[in-house]
């Protein structure tokens, strides 16, 4: 099938990653997936919640939001309300889930990393680029302290579906608002599965199309790591 950007059915939408875009968080960057723009940022702080405190291990948490016209029509920001979105909850959770599955928490110490994702322009893929976005931060953050060693595994996740029957890679908002599955794929660097989110939109599919549209998530996620990885490395 032809796609709007000219992309074949299994090439990531153009990456670019920005580390360190601020000057005064921990560890930043500016991860960029097409048109989807999230900027990741990380703290560490000394530190855990009460109910790890004496157990000289360490804890990370994110926060995600939307900027109010990232979408392109402005909405008010959840502060404003009063409270957050059940979407809103649900993505973050995902993304501290997705980095506590590669963090060593003896190594981290009795000390927090916080994750913050926030989504400058959105055009699919959001949650993906914010986890692969806040791993780059978490280890340019924990390099910085010379905490190398709390995060010695990688962790990336990409969006993969069936449009018109066809498997693609990476969808954006055109393609994922009609797509007929919908899944998002987060992966370690060496290949494990720490999350899949499907979704049948219309029709249920099997399992063979499932090991098809993971295969096409894995191939995806390769390429990430390795920008990350370079990202990571930036002087």
């Amino acid at each position: 099938m032809s796609r709007s950007d000219g992309r074949r059915t299994d090439e990531l939408r153009e990456l670019v990653l920005d580390p360190d875009f601020l000057e005064q968080p921990h560890g930043s960057v500016l991860f960029s997936q097409g048109k989807t723009r999230v900027l990741c940022t990380a703290s560490v702080q000394e530190g855990v919640p009460r109910w790890l405190q004496g157990k000289r291990r360490g804890w990370v948490t994110a926060e995600y939001s939307l900027l109010p016209a990232s979408t392109g029509e402005r909405t008010d920001r959840e502060a404003s309300k009063g409270k957050q979105g059940g979407r809103t909850i649900e993505i973050q959770r995902l993304i501290g889930r997705a980095l506590r599955s590669v963090v060593d928490f003896e190594g981290l110490g009795e000390r927090t990393l916080w994750l913050d994702c926030d989504v400058l322009q959105a055009d699919g893929g959001t949650r993906c680029a914010a986890i692969s976005g806040a791993f780059v931060a978490a280890r340019r953050a924990l390099d910085r302290f010379g905490l190398s060693r709390a995060l010695p595994g990688s962790v990336a996740a990409v969006s993969v579906g069936m449009v018109d029957g066809v498997p693609l890679l990476d969808l954006d908002y055109s393609e994922d608002s009609r797509a007929d599955v919908d899944m998002n794929v987060v992966m370690t660097g060496d290949g494990l599965l720490v999350e899949v989110q499907a979704t049948a939109e219309t029709v249920p599919f099997t399992r063979e199309r499932l090991d098809e549209l993971l295969d096409l998530a894995r191939g995806g996620i390769d390429e990430i790591a390795a920008a990350q990885e370079e990202a990571v490395r930036a002087a």
